[in-house]
């Protein structure tokens, strides 16, 4: 970022003193900000006054005279603060914890304890393990009964025959892929095994810098973008030893499935997108493109994709994985997460990617625990049975609906699960939203000023566009407001947790968006069907404790099999 000059230090001084308050008592000589008698006001009296009832305030005449000219004065410095500039990676000097003060998990070992494979998984063509998940391919990776040459290969042809289908490739890294490849194979061969992702070729949403690759964000203005340097998570992959094919589409800016070239489709609909903003993540996971994906979520980018296109997705803690080089919309509420065919893969991709890097002060040395044996009889797991009851958005689909989650519990509880009924504490997270609203508008400024925002497709009303316009008239006072609302948010949710560690709901819970803002772990995995539509069941736990949510994931999933299931790709 530019130095601040000294000459532009003195102009903004009048503006710092107009809108600072002293805890010392100072008194600031109000003379001192009055604008020049025969300068004309470029904010008049009138329409101050509109302003402020735009934005729901009344004030008498002469609180309105008085505050004219720290008005005017105040715009001259917004105008010389905008003309320093501030690269698009930079983040504000201010950090959300998710976990109150005193109750950050002390550093430790981690205890990852992954299921040993006791049978190799049989095939009589490469194409056969493009569904299957990492836990089942990587044994056969190790064992050297298929190469990650071959897998990559596979995964590539793939990606080039049904990826302009489902328009979920933006960028395929073949050339890297197969240099990757080669070395897994070379290490292998030499006894140099890294661990189960190692030779495994996966897709990484399109909005984490990767050196000397195209980062496109799926928008526009940033079509040619290439970064000149690779993100944290993209990098511990490659220490882990994956392989990455290709950079998978994204809601331009991360909104929805709708990027510069079309809609990302899903695999089991092609009439209907993917969902988003990790559409392409969850596209090309569910259609057998990849063996694993990773995307982002702010408030279900995530959790809804996979949801649309019935794969297995998890949302860490927040400040789980390092930010670093993935694009920030909203730097409170930004998370990375993997988007997987199981559950016991989302457990391993984020156990090579987690951890501090010393580049994003979000994220903390905890450790992340998982053991796929633990008995879900010593878990106290509870189920929002409100939310289960509820017919839906669709009155005609609420049969199907209850029975779907009526068989999906009941699974549960013959897995060992001892579910209670339990409710939400009453919350007013709704209003939270402008935190996003304001941040993402803030993150996208200059190009909203320039005008190059103009040039993304989406400019109907719910867009980017017009909401970063719109988030101009969030007054600094409200977006405070609302942080401070959230820590009260975070202590509601908090004290509920406290008595479970892991809490079941349905797809459209009102736990996405609490949790998102609160910043705690969440696992969606398939649960069926209603009209040919994959559905989804929610796992919450508390945070930085991914390994209970999953825990209850995997039991579930272990006595059904809807994650086994994929869409057919032979669209006509």
């Amino acid at each position: 970022m530019s130095r601040i000059s000294r000459r532009t230090l003195l102009e903004l001084t009048p503006t710092i003193a107009t809108l600072v308050v002293s805890e010392a008592g100072i008194v600031i000589d109000a003379s001192a900000q009055q604008p020049q008698p025969d300068a004309p006001l470029r904010v008049t009296k009138e329409q101050l006054k509109d302003a402020l009832e735009i934005l729901g305030l009344e004030f008498t005449e002469a609180q309105r005279d008085m505050m004219l000219p720290g008005v005017n004065n105040a715009l001259a410095g917004y105008e010389t603060l905008r003309k320093i500039d501030v690269p698009l990676d930079t983040e504000p000097a201010f950090h959300f914890r998710p976990a109150l003060p005193g109750k950050e998990p002390k550093p430790r070992p981690s205890r990852f304890l992954p299921t040993r494979a006791t049978k190799l998984a049989s095939f009589k063509d490469i194409e056969d393990l493009a569904f299957l998940p990492v836990t089942s391919v990587a044994p056969l990776v190790r064992a050297r009964k298929v190469s990650s040459n071959d897998l990559t290969k596979m995964y590539l042809g793939r990606l080039k025959k049904y990826g302009p289908k489902l328009l979920c490739v933006v960028t395929l890294t073949e050339e890297l892929a197969l240099e990757q490849a080669a070395q897994a194979d070379k290490e292998i061969r030499a006894g140099k095994y890294r661990g189960p992702l190692h030779g495994i070729p996966y897709g990484a949403k399109d909005l984490f810098a990767t050196k000397g690759i195209k980062t496109t964000w799926g928008a526009e203005p940033f079509q040619e973008q290439v970064p000149a340097y690779t993100c944290t998570a993209i990098d511990r992959l490659e220490k882990a030893g994956a392989v990455l094919l290709a950079k998978l589409s994204m809601g331009a800016l991360a909104q929805g499935d709708r990027w510069f070239r079309g809609m990302t489709r899903n695999p089991w609909n092609l009439e209907q997108g993917s969902s988003g903003s990790s559409a392409g993540s969850a596209s090309a996971t569910a259609a057998g493109l990849v063996g694993f994906s990773i995307g982002t979520e702010t408030l279900g980018s995530i959790v809804s994709p996979s949801t649309r296109c019935g794969v297995t997705g998890l949302r860490p803690t927040y400040g789980r994985i390092s930010r670093y080089g993935a694009m920030g919309l909203s730097w409170t509420m930004d998370k990375i997460g993997p988007i997987c065919r199981s559950v016991e893969d989302c457990a391993l991709v984020l156990n090579a990617m987690y951890g501090p890097d010393g580049r994003d002060v979000t994220t903390i040395d905890s450790p992340f625990d998982w053991n796929p044996t633990v008995p879900l009889a010593s878990l106290k797991i509870g189920y929002l049975k409100a939310e289960f009851e509820r017919p839906g958005q669709q009155p005609q689909q609420a049969e199907a609906r209850k029975k779907i989650y009526d068989d999906a519990l009941d699974a549960l509880r013959k897995a060992g699960a001892k579910l209670e009924a339990t409710e939400l504490p009453q919350t007013q997270a709704g209003p939270l939203r402008i935190i996003l609203s304001a941040e993402a508008a803030a993150a996208f400024d200059d190009i909203t000023r320039d005008g190059r925002v103009n040039q993304l497709s989406g400019q109907a009303r719910g867009d980017w566009p017009n909401s970063f316009r719109t988030s101009r008239l969030i007054p600094a006072v409200e977006y405070i407001r609302a942080m401070r609302a959230r820590t009260l948010l975070q202590q509601q949710m908090d004290m509920f947790m406290r008595n479970w560690d892991v809490l079941v709901t349905p797809t459209g819970s009102a736990t996405l968006q609490i949790t998102n803002l609160t910043g705690h772990p969440q696992v969606a995995t398939p649960c069926g069907f209603i009209d040919k539509a994959p559905q989804s069941i929610l796992f919450t736990g508390r945070i930085y404790e991914e390994g209970m949510p999953l825990r209850v994931a995997l039991a579930y999933e272990q006595a059904t099999d809807w994650h086994t299931m994929h869409p057919k790709t032979d669209w006509t």
